[in-house]
């Protein structure tokens, strides 16, 4: 899996947004059957003439789709809308929908593995219960959690969970939605001639974390991408972890306490 992805959340020029992400050099592309948007970002993995199987794509099924014969339909459904043979990575998109019928999804998504139609099975908005029940049930555990992770929101014991487990976390809203006014942030960008997604980018993969940037204009589109020619310094790193204001940081749904 590469470590950057590109989001195409309340995308609503996916294909073109998805090719320009491709010329700017990202491999990783986060969709989501809530997205609407499968069959655009099928259409551009087509039309970019790079080869599938340098392309790592997810996809995740919503709580109101969840259930085993459900899932398993949804993922025939999302296979047809992109065009596909396989599914990189398929997660469940939430917990809202209770311990059986999340378990069900889980055992469904791991028949479709069996079956060759995904690679890999993950989960998002996870808390450290919604693993625990996973691992009670003797099931594989999930090969990444995606939750909302920025240095205003840094779930920390969720993501000492995963890293225990050995599950891959991803961060979605890694720049916050653009809200990067911050004074420490804005200070270290101008002191590496960056700008301030970069910075949070740049923070998140030197955290470990796979950020998931989401961007409907070129020229933020490749400057996202434009992350490896530069390296925070270890007091910056932490005056950036020193704004975690927890939950209260969150600028999204994350349901990760949902029961």
């Amino acid at each position: 899996m590469p470590l950057l992805g590109f989001g195409v959340y309340q995308n609503y020029t996916t294909r073109t947004s998805v090719l320009e992400a491709f010329r700017a050099g990202f491999r990783h592309v986060d969709s989501a059957q809530a997205y609407r948007n499968e069959t655009a970002v099928g259409e551009a993995v087509k039309d970019s003439g790079i080869d599938r199987g340098d392309l790592f794509i997810t996809t995740k099924c919503i709580s109101k789709n969840h259930g085993y014969e459900s899932t398993l339909k949804g993922v025939d459904e999302s296979l047809a809308k992109f065009g596909f043979e396989y599914i990189d990575l398929f997660l469940i998109h939430d917990p809202y929908s209770g311990t059986q019928r999340r378990l069900a999804t889980y055992r469904a998504l791991q028949d479709a593995r069996g079956a060759g139609k995904i690679r890999s099975i993950g989960v998002s908005n996870y808390g450290i219960k919604h693993l625990e029940e996973i691992a009670d049930a003797k099931c594989d555990m999930p090969a990444v959690n995606q939750i909302e992770l920025h240095p205003f929101c840094q779930q920390r014991p969720i993501v000492d969970y995963c890293r225990e487990h050995s599950i891959v976390v991803q961060a979605y809203c890694p720049i916050v939605r653009g809200k990067i006014d911050h004074p420490i942030i804005q200070t270290i960008a101008q002191n590496h001639g960056r700008d301030a997604a970069q910075v949070l980018l740049r923070w998140s993969l030197q955290k470990g974390f796979v950020p998931l940037p989401k961007s409907a204009t070129p020229e933020r589109i490749r400057s996202n991408a434009q992350l490896y020619d530069f390296e925070l310094e270890p007091e910056e790193m932490e005056q950036l972890d020193g704004l975690d204001r927890g939950k209260d940081g969150s600028i999204s749904w994350n349901p990760v306490d949902a029961s």
